[in-house]
């Protein structure tokens, strides 16, 4: 079963660019870029497709300016327009030409109901056979309890062999 592309990110053509390294932080471990973009509040996939669709200028320029608002990461320093210009110009070759899937963006609760039609059209047919199968399941095991439910006790009915005088 292949997964959708926003669920298979683990091989993704932003890999080489999303954990790149940006710079060193106070404490001596290194930033990457998947991190950096994270603290943002930016999504890093949608990102890194959307900078990947950019003329490759607008992108660095783009890239600068969000690097631009991180914090400080040397001591007593601070970002630098030409630092951040300089390393959005070696992370933006890191780039592939163009965004490699479109990653699906949530649909506004007006359009999800039109959205979801043709979606639902596209999925593959065993999804719904599996759910189908599984719903059957429940209601056989519900029946199944239910008529075993109906069915006298007879615990502590003699056997058909023995009588009543001689269990005295």
């Amino acid at each position: 079963m292949t997964l959708r592309p926003e669920y298979s990110l683990g091989h993704s053509a932003y890999n080489a660019f999303l954990h790149a390294e940006v710079g060193e932080e106070l404490n001596g471990t290194k930033l990457t870029v998947l991190t950096a973009l994270t603290r943002l509040g930016i999504d890093p996939w949608q990102e890194a497709a959307r900078l990947a669709d950019l003329p490759r200028d607008v992108a660095v320029t783009a890239l600068a300016a969000a690097l631009a608002r991180l914090p400080p990461m040397s001591p007593g320093g601070s970002w630098k327009a030409a630092d951040a210009e300089a390393i959005a110009t070696r992370l933006s070759a890191l780039l592939p030409g163009q965004s490699s899937a479109p990653l699906a963006q949530p649909a506004p609760r007006a359009k999800a109901a039109r959205a979801s039609a043709p979606a639902a059209a596209s999925a593959p047919r065993a999804k719904a056979s599996l759910t189908t199968w599984l719903l059957w399941g429940v209601a056989g095991l519900a029946l199944y309890f239910l008529f075993m439910q109906m069915q006298p006790d007879r615990e502590f009915e003699p056997s058909s062999g023995q009588s009543a005088i001689t269990q005295q």
